[in-house]
Parts: C-alpha cells; sequence; structure tokens
C-alpha cells in the first residue's frame, strides 16, 4: 500500500478511536436521553462549533498526512513539522477543534455537565501539551520547532 494510502488509514483508524470517542461517545454517555431542545440562535450556536471542529479536525489530520507525513496518532506522529493550514494561526488546532465541538454539544443539549466536561478537556489538553507534546516536539525538531513557538501562539490568544 503507498505511503499515502497508509497514512489516510491509519488516521482514519485513530479518529474513530479517540476524537470520535471525546467528541461523541463520551457527551453520549454524560446525557441521559436528552434531545434537542436549543432553537433559534442558541441551536445556531450549538451547531456551528460541532460542524467547525469537525472541519478542523479533518483539515489539520489532511495536514499531518500531506505536509507532515504523518497522522494524528502517537503511534504514527509527523516526521515534518506542519507549519501550514490552521497551524499557522495556533500550534494547537485540533484541541481547539475538539473543546469547541464540545462546548457547542454543551450549548445545543442545554447541559452542564458537557460544559465541564469542555472544561476538563481544555485543562487536560493544556497540560498534555505543555507537559508532554512540546518537549517532545523540541527534541524531534530542535530549533525549527523553537522559531514555529515564537511565530505562532500555543492557542488562540498570547500573553
Amino acid at each position: 500500500m503507498p505511503k499515502t494510502w497508509r497514512l489516510l488509514v491509519s488516521a482514519a483508524f485513530f479518529t474513530l478511536i479517540e476524537p470520535v470517542a471525546v467528541t461523541v461517545l463520551v457527551p453520549w454517555l454524560l446525557l441521559p436521553a436528552h434531545p434537542v431542545t436549543a432553537t433559534g440562535a442558541v441551536f445556531v450556536f450549538g451547531v456551528v462549533p460541532i460542524i467547525c471542529g469537525a472541519l478542523i479536525y479533518i483539515r489539520c489530520a489532511a495536514d499531518f498526512i500531506f505536509a507532515g507525513r504523518g497522522t494524528p496518532a502517537p503511534y504514527d506522529p509527523p516526521v515534518f513539522l506542519v507549519e501550514r493550514g490552521l497551524y499557522r494561526y495556533t500550534r494547537n488546532p485540533m484541541y481547539v477543534g475538539v473543546v469547541g465541538a464540545v462546548a457547542g454539544e454543551a450549548l445545543l443539549f442545554h447541559s452542564v455537565s458537557l460544559a465541564v466536561y469542555a472544561a476538563v478537556l481544555l485543562a487536560g489538553f493544556h497540560l498534555r501539551v505543555v507537559f508532554y507534546e512540546e518537549r517532545v516536539l523540541r527534541k524531534t525538531f530542535g530549533g525549527l520547532y523553537d522559531d514555529y513557538c515564537r511565530r505562532v501562539p500555543r492557542w488562540l490568544w498570547r500573553r
């Protein structure tokens, strides 16, 4: 199987395990038979981040495959630093998309438990990035990653 096809299959497999579990399975478990009650603007403000979160993830996974020659999966990471697409604006757009999607679900379902879950995800992603991923990326890409960090904020803002 050519390398690109292998990466596509690997990314699809990983996506079914982790991001789908985080954005679909866990929220489903947190919501007791809870129908969508949002209407009007609240419905839109709930659905838009969910759709955007999914599109962000797909775009970033494609950038990992085609520019980084790897996948979002920790067992098959990119071999080249990805600095294109949404990675020009934040070093962690996948996490931003996932938290946004879960926050949208919280709005859509009027769910405090999903809002708390989104906050816990954000905190967990931040800790993972700061204490694990950035260290690995510095070790892997050295000065190239340091330069990237100077140019692009970790999240969507700078202190």
